[in-house]
C-alpha cells in the first residue's frame, strides 16, 4: 500500500480511501465487517462514512455497522483514520441538519455514539451551509478540538469560494480549518479543475474523489453490457447515451494498455497532483479486490495524453475561458 499526507496536515493516509456508503443498504454487516478487515489487511487506513449513510428510514444504520466492527477489538479502531460528515437531516426536529453550532454539538456525539468510538480524525461538513457564519461553525469545531472529539476538519462538495471563504475565516482565528475537500471528480466530471483544485492546492487541502467510475460508467460498462452482466436504467442509462462514443472509445484505449477499464480510471486519479485518495466504494470483496489492483497501474506521458484526448479537462479559471 502506498501512503500520503492528508493535505497540508502531518496525518498520514492510504493512497485508496474504503467509502462506506453501501454498507446496510446494499452490503449486509458481515460482509461488510469482511470487507473492513480486508481493507485494513491490505494496508487501507483510511475510511469514510457520514451521519446520513444508512438510507432515509434507518439514517445512521452504516456508523453503527462500522461501531460494531471497532467493537469487536483486535486493535481496529486504533489502525483506521476515522472519517466521517454532518449536514444531512437526521430526524424532521429543525436544528438536526447543516452546520449550527448546536447540530455540530449534537450531531458529533451522535456520531461518536454510533461508531462507539471516542474521537474522529477527520470531521467533514457534508455540504456548505450559506445560512451559518463561518465564526459560528469554526467556534463549534475548536471547541470539539479542545475536548478531544475530533482532530482535523474537512469539507464536501464546496466550491472554490467557499473553500477560500472557509480558510480565510479559519485564518483570522488562527485555526488550521480545512485539511481536506471530498468532491465528484472522475474522467466524465472534471469541473474541480476550474476553480476547486486551484483552492484546494492554494489552502493545502488534500483532494479526495468521490464517484471515481462515475456510478460504474468507467468500469466498463459496454462490456458488462455485451456480455449480459449489467444493464443501466434511469439516469446511468441517459448519461451512458450521451457519453457512449467517449466511453467505447475509452474501453478500448484501455484495453490497448492491457488494463481493465476501472483500473485505469483510478490509476487517472492517482497520477492527478492534487489527488490524495480516491474513494472506492465496494459492495464486495471482487470489487475491493480491483480497486486495490489499480494501485499497480502506471500510466505513462503517452497514456496520460491519450486519455485526455477522450475525456477533455480544464485549465485553471479564468485562463480556461479568458485569455
Amino acid at each position: 500500500m502506498q501512503y500520503t499526507q492528508l493535505g497540508r496536515s502531518g496525518l498520514k493516509v492510504s493512497r485508496l480511501c474504503l467509502g462506506t456508503m453501501n454498507f446496510g443498504p446494499q452490503t449486509e454487516e458481515s460482509a461488510a465487517h469482511s470487507i473492513m478487515d480486508s481493507a485494513v489487511d491490505s494496508g487501507i487506513n483510511f475510511v469514510d462514512t457520514a451521519n446520513v449513510y444508512g438510507g432515509a428510514k434507518h439514517r445512521g444504520w452504516t456508523e453503527e455497522i462500522i461501531g460494531r466492527w471497532f467493537a469487536k477489538g483486535g486493535e481496529r479502531r486504533e489502525q483506521v483514520v476515522l472519517a466521517t460528515k454532518l449536514y444531512g437531516t437526521m430526524t424532521e426536529r429543525p436544528n438536526e441538519s447543516k452546520l449550527s453550532a448546536l447540530n455540530i454539538r449534537r450531531a458529533l456525539d451522535a456520531s461518536l455514539k454510533r461508531l462507539q468510538t471516542d474521537y474522529i480524525d477527520v470531521y467533514q461538513f457534508h455540504h456548505v451551509d450559506r445560512n451559518t457564519p463561518w465564526d459560528e461553525i469554526w467556534q463549534a469545531i475548536e471547541v470539539a478540538v479542545q475536548q478531544g472529539k475530533i482532530l482535523y476538519s474537512g469539507s464536501s462538495n464546496f466550491a472554490g469560494w467557499h473553500i477560500a471563504q472557509a480558510q480565510e475565516a479559519a485564518a483570522r482565528r488562527n485555526y488550521n480549518g480545512l485539511v481536506s475537500e471530498q468532491s465528484i471528480y472522475n474522467l466524465l466530471t472534471r469541473n474541480l479543475e476550474l476553480e476547486v483544485i486551484p483552492a484546494a492546492q492554494q489552502y493545502g487541502l488534500g483532494l479526495i474523489p468521490w464517484s471515481p467510475l462515475h456510478g460504474g460508467l468507467l468500469g466498463g460498462v459496454l462490456k458488462k453490457e455485451r456480455d449480459g452482466v449489467r444493464r443501466l436504467e434511469g439516469r446511468a442509462a441517459e448519461t451512458l447515451k450521451k457519453h457512449e462514443e467517449q466511453i467505447r472509445a475509452y474501453e478500448d484505449l484501455a484495453d490497448d494498455l492491457g488494463h481493465e477499464p476501472g483500473d485505469v480510471a483510478l490509476a487517472w486519479l492517482l497520477h492527478q497532483p492534487a489527488v490524495t485518495a480516491p474513494i472506492v466504494g465496494p459492495r464486495t470483496q471482487e470489487q475491493l479486490d480491483a480497486a486495490i489492483r489499480a494501485l499497480d497501474v502506471a500510466l505513462d506521458a503517452d497514456a496520460l495524453k491519450r486519455i485526455d484526448a477522450i475525456f477533455p479537462g480544464h485549465r485553471t479559471a479564468p485562463e480556461d475561458y479568458a485569455w
